[in-house]
């Protein structure tokens, strides 16, 4: 009697840790979501201008931009070519995500950045859901984020193709 009492102590003891492990790991990684630069990139999905789907954890393995912009911003205006220029240089290898905040208009923006020669992609946050979340107050924003979803820069205003390259580089 005294040997199952012990072996199921045993064994309940082993349970609990077991079960506890991947719990406690798993809160350890909810809280190092957010938008803080050391945090993991709060995951979203948002439609491109071509109606498809675009995860942001289906880049892992890459680095990211995020650029938050409108069409009626003229610093985000300002920008655009120098964005194009980073993505010719740099595809393959880094992943630039416009996330468009003009709002339910996505024929406007598609029109637009056909007349901007933009190729990266654009995704449109309709009803503002990603650019709330992430907390976005002006536009321009954009986060850089390393390969393993980690943001390692925030940047506030118009970028130059120089300023793109330093931050995506740089580890804090």
């Amino acid at each position: 009697m005294k040997k199952t009492t012990l072996f199921l102590s045993i064994l309940i003891s082993f349970s609990i840790m077991f079960l506890d492990i991947p719990q406690t790991a798993a809160n350890k990684l909810e809280a190092n979501i957010g938008i803080n630069v050391g945090n993991i990139a709060p995951d979203f999905t948002l439609k491109n201008l071509q109606g498809k789907d675009v995860h942001l954890s289906s880049l892992r393995g890459k680095k990211v931009i995020i650029n938050f912009w409108a069409t009626w911003c003229p610093p985000c205006k300002q920008e655009i070519p120098e964005i194009e220029k980073f993505y010719q240089e740099n595809k393959g290898t880094v992943e630039v995500l416009a996330v468009n905040i003009d709002g339910g208009k996505p024929q406007a923006v598609a029109l637009f950045t056909k007349k901007m020669n933009v190729s990266f992609p654009v995704l449109l946050d309709n009803p503002d859901g990603i650019n709330e979340a992430y907390k976005v107050m002006t536009i321009p924003t954009t986060f850089f984020i390393d390969e393993n979803g980690i943001i390692r820069n925030k940047y506030f205003t118009v970028m130059s193709l120089n300023v793109m390259k330093k931050l995506i580089e740089s580890k804090d």
